[in-house]
């Protein structure tokens, strides 16, 4: 275990804002996927309410912003902001968060991520906050076993001036934008206490994918 325990206290007075990244298309869903149910409710309402139990209203947005279409999110009462760069991906999304946000330190996932967890998002927000002292670094983000999950991560206000810059300069890949700044990355060994069926990260792209998120989180007993 990571000398920062997953059991100790969430430090909220260092504030922390939180966003949800919903700009996508689901054009392999079918369907718009933030509105799809799981566990009686829509993805991105339970996302948020996610959220919202990690960053509290002590963060300095007040609670969970969606980052994505105005329409999408209207009826469901969410506070939402229109993406900055429309069609540019989630880069585009993360660096209109980080340029909405007040905070230092940003929590920011993709809305369709249904396997997250408060104590491993409470974990990775600890583990940026304890970068407080060390400016060097920019970013937080777990390192899969092939690949960096840059859709659930903490990024510093900083970055935004330099997304910005990627964007201008046809940069569409949020691997490519971390290029230009500084990140500690999180390999698996110190995630996967989080994580015992290894699907922390796994997104829902398809209806099977919705299918299997339905059946096995309404597998799990209520915490």
């Amino acid at each position: 275990m990571n000398e920062i325990s997953r059991t100790s206290s969430l430090n909220t007075s260092a504030q922390v804002a939180t966003f949800i990244l919903a700009g996508g298309e689901s054009s392999r869903m079918g369907v718009n996927k933030a509105f799809l149910e799981i566990g009686g409710m829509p993805l991105i309402v339970r996302t948020a309410r996610l959220l919202e139990s990690v960053g509290g209203t002590s963060s300095v947005s007040g609670g969970p912003i969606v980052v994505g279409s105005l329409e999408l999110v209207r009826e469901l009462a969410l506070r939402v902001i229109a993406d900055d760069y429309p069609g540019c991906g989630p880069l585009g999304g993360i660096a209109t968060a980080l340029r909405t946000s007040d905070a230092e330190w940003n929590l920011i996932v993709a809305c369709d991520l249904p396997y997250l967890s408060k104590p491993w998002l409470e974990f990775l927000v600890r583990r940026a906050q304890a970068q407080e002292a060390n400016a060097d670094t920019n970013a937080v983000v777990p390192m899969n076993v092939q690949r960096p999950e840059p859709l659930c991560a903490m990024y510093r206000k900083s970055c935004e001036a330099t997304f910005r810059v990627a964007l201008e300069k046809g940069t569409r890949k949020v691997t490519d934008g971390l290029a230009q700044v500084r990140v500690e990355y999180l390999e698996p060994a110190e995630w996967k206490c989080f994580d015992s069926d290894g699907l922390l990260f796994k997104n829902m792209n398809t209806p099977a994918d919705y299918d299997e998120a339905a059946l096995r989180l309404a597998a799990r007993p209520k915490s």
